[in-house]
């Protein structure tokens, strides 16, 4: 397996940066993360313009052109003849000699293999926890995780599959996922504030029409419990339902449709690509 250090192909398993990088000092550092399928990146145009967009709020130059990048990603997939798998794109603070202050950024490109949710997820549901947190720069995909990571022992003791965040009674957004809901009155919404717009969920909301109404708007705790559906959305998962909060039984405590139909126009928007 290969991996892309900054100017040129390395073997994986050399592929280090220093101790003195900010990620490592700092926790300072973007990535992003797309499919490939059959070779093919999925919604490339998407991921390239977060990864842009968030290097630039962040103040960390790329010194490749989009068209560049693309070529890169392009020929890992051909080096490493995984045509189905994840790329990860970093790009880190640099190696600062103060360990505060940014400096020339750098850049780590590897691929995965993709594991996606098992059958018995999409058949029976999830349940998450909840647990009271806003992600610092929500709207950047920064490589802070701290929270999330600190928080699977508590997943794990509730058999839970996942962990919601919430502010003063309001909804964000999983670690590394997005959340909707399906309202009483069928309108599918998902928060509109203090979220990472994922790429998944640009996607679901570009399929609002017949038969659904699907948008971006403010959704509580409340409005989560009392909800007909609730799914939560990523690149890894795709769509899989939720059928409990913590202690709390969303809808019949099944998959709905709603989530199902979902999916499966998600899917088509996949093969379409």
């Amino acid at each position: 397996m290969y991996s892309f250090f900054n100017n040129g192909f390395l073997a994986a398993d050399k592929t280090f940066i220093h101790v003195s990088d900010l990620a490592t000092q700092r926790g300072y550092g973007i990535f992003d993360f797309l499919k490939t399928v059959k070779g093919k990146p999925l919604f490339f145009e998407d991921y390239l313009d977060r990864f842009y967009r968030s290097a630039k709020f962040m103040q960390l130059s790329i010194s490749l052109s989009r068209e560049e990048l693309k070529k890169i990603i392009n020929e890992l997939v051909d080096k490493n003849s995984l045509p189905n798998s994840g790329i990860k794109l970093i790009l880190t603070g640099g190696y600062s000699t103060d360990g505060y202050e940014l400096t020339t950024p750098n850049l780590i490109i590897t691929q995965h293999l993709l594991t996606m949710p098992s059958q018995e997820y999409l058949e029976n549901g999830i349940k998450i926890i909840t647990h009271e947190y806003v992600r610092d720069l929500p709207r950047v995909k920064s490589i802070n995780y701290m929270m999330g990571v600190w928080l699977q022992k508590a997943v794990k003791e509730q058999h839970a599959a996942d962990v919601l965040y919430h502010m003063n009674g309001q909804v964000s957004e999983f670690p590394r996922c997005n959340i909707f809901i399906v309202r009483e009155d069928g309108v599918v919404v998902t928060p509109a504030d203090r979220v990472l717009h994922g790429i998944t969920r640009k996607n679901i909301l570009s399929l609002s029409g017949e038969p659904y109404t699907i948008r971006e708007g403010a959704v509580s705790i409340e409005d989560v419990l009392k909800a007909k559906e609730v799914f939560l959305t990523s690149t890894t998962k795709r769509i899989v339902p939720i059928v409990k909060v913590n202690d709390s039984v969303i809808g019949t405590g099944r998959p709905g449709p709603v989530a199902q139909r979902l999916l499966n126009d998600l899917m088509k928007l996949e093969s379409d690509c």
